[in-house]
């Protein structure tokens, strides 16, 4: 157990893990990868290379520092992390060197200021906190093996199907390799895919929301295809799938994870809140309440740049006339004279704009796209007397957005 004198200990350095924790951070990844370059294929070496991973870690350290005293406030973001671990099948095993690079890490930053008793602390700390870790994740691997074709690690699976969906997103159509069953998921949620990429000599994962009801016999992702360089990860993983990857081709999968989440309970309306490829985990929620034929009222908000890269425009169609209390609201950069007539608007999505269409009594908001996308669409539904508590929203990539 963590001592008083050690948690005054880690409390004194929020200060410098606030000036200096991407520093430190980013001294980790590297020493870590120095030392122990298999761990490469564990981690998606594009947010390595944009500095988002180093950020996300930075941003977790101080979190748990500032709140040594009662870490149990940060039972969401934790629950989050833990998901995502699970998703890139990370074992015991790993934290024990990460925590031998991080210890090692902040020695070597902070110089003469680690005191061994300092040192000491935040041993101790980090192993309390690997600890919860591994007992989250292993409740989510038992559960993940629980299911009905459930299983955990790496699983082949094979495209059947590859479906352009507009200009930038192609939906894939995974079915299990070995022929069976595939587990059942809740709605929002996610799985890892990874493929070997012989420009970097690695195996890379990346995850991509899930994008279809579940239905026990395949998963179906969704991917934009991003700008990436020769030379860059960022971008190489859905350049190939969109490129390389064809229908016949087996790609690696590990289980559904991710912990923003359709509340299947609820009979209360709910607010689907998008913006570009942001869209793939609500389509899956939007499916969902269809095949249950949910009386819910359903508002579904989503903005792109155009016609030509608004992907599921017909499908979304088809379910707004099976579903019949969904109410249907499209926001483009601009707008063709055909596409002037009522539900569609030109510019960025204001919801302010639909005022009452969209604040439903007692809904649930979900809202997912890009980080300036969700805190504007956040900000704005508390200006119109939306509690913090009934907006949920996912950030694609490593989590640094936090709002309240």
């Amino acid at each position: 157990m963590i001592t008083t004198e050690q948690k005054e200990l880690i409390k004194a350095t929020v200060p410098i893990l606030r000036e200096h924790g991407v520093a430190l951070t980013t001294h980790f990844y590297s020493r870590m990868f120095t030392h122990n370059p298999e761990l490469k294929n564990l981690f998606n070496m594009g947010n390595q290379g944009n500095g988002k991973q180093q950020l996300s870690l930075a941003m977790a350290v101080l979190a748990y520092a500032e709140n040594i005293e009662d870490p149990s406030v940060l039972v969401s973001a934790v629950t989050k992390i833990g998901h995502k671990h699970m998703s890139l099948d990370i074992r015991p095993e790993h934290y024990a060197i990460v925590g031998k690079h991080l210890l090692a890490s902040i020695g070597e930053v902070l110089g003469e200021g680690a005191t061994p008793t300092l040192i000491e602390a935040w041993a101790v700390a980090y192993q309390q906190l690997a600890d919860l870790m591994i007992g989250l994740e292993q409740n989510l691997y038992s559960d993940a093996v629980a299911k009905e074709g459930g299983w955990t690690g790496w699983r082949p699976f094979l495209v059947k199907q590859k479906v352009q969906e507009s200009e930038e997103i192609t939906s894939f159509y995974l079915y299990p390799a070995d022929g069976g069953k595939v587990a059942d998921f809740t709605p929002g949620q996610y799985i890892s895919l990874r493929l070997f990429l012989p420009e970097l000599n690695l195996l890379q994962p990346r995850q991509y929301s899930l994008s279809n009801a579940p239905n026990g016999d395949y998963y179906r992702i969704s991917v934009k295809k991003e700008a990436g360089k020769a030379e860059h990860p960022n971008g190489m993983i859905s350049n190939r799938l969109h490129n390389a990857v064809q229908e016949g081709d087996v790609v690696e999968v590990a289980p559904p994870a991710g912990d923003f989440v359709l509340d299947t309970t609820k009979q209360t309306p709910v607010v689907f809140v998008s913006g570009g490829v942001g869209q793939t985990p609500l389509m899956s929620m939007l499916e969902y309440l269809a095949s249950t034929q949910s009386s819910r009222d359903i508002v579904w908000v989503h903005g792109s740049r155009n016609r030509k890269v608004h992907a599921f425009r017909e499908p979304l169609t088809m379910l707004e006339a099976k579903i019949g209390k969904l109410n249907k609201h499209i926001f483009y950069d601009t707008l063709d004279e055909e596409m002037q007539v009522s539900g569609y608007y030109e510019g960025v999505v204001e919801l302010d704009k639909l005022k009452e269409q969209a604040l439903l009594q007692n809904a649930d908001y979900y809202i997912c796209g890009p980080a300036p996308f969700i805190q504007k669409q956040f900000t704005d539904l508390a200006a119109m007397g939306v509690s913090p508590e009934a907006i949920h929203y996912e950030e694609f990539g490593p989590a640094n957005l936090v709002l309240s």
